[in-house]
């Protein structure tokens, strides 16, 4: 079995098939160490070709509402009153500064997430 670096899917998915018949190894081996640096390929290949970006601000800010039950009506305060949140949740208006941080300290909703665009 040669290891090799992962530049194609079809590197990475050959990886995990060689990680499968691996992970029984018992570390400090000649099989354990394989499957530690075929563990390290795998994870530094998913980081540059499966990132996840954090989600659009409208989205973040929806699914917030949707996990805590609140309608458009709860975030008149955060985002400066009824016709101001369905500006921003209809895309047609951008997020402040303000209104970032209210959302952030209040509903918890992660700054990255509102700071996307």
């Amino acid at each position: 079995m040669q290891i090799k670096p992962i530049k194609t899917e079809k590197d990475y998915e050959e990886a995990l098939k060689l990680i499968e018949k691996l992970w029984d190894a018992t570390p400090d081996t000649p099989r354990g160490d394989k499957l530690d640096v075929l563990t390290t390929l795998v994870e530094a290949y998913e980081e540059k070709a499966h990132q996840i970006l954090p989600p659009d601000p409208v989205e973040a800010i929806k699914f917030r509402m949707e996990q805590l039950g609140l309608s458009k009506t709860d975030l008149a305060p955060y985002l400066g009153g009824k016709n101001r949140v369905s500006e921003i949740l209809q895309k047609k208006r951008n997020l402040t500064v303000r209104m970032m941080k209210k959302l952030h300290k209040e509903l918890e909703i992660p700054a990255e997430s509102l700071l996307t665009s």
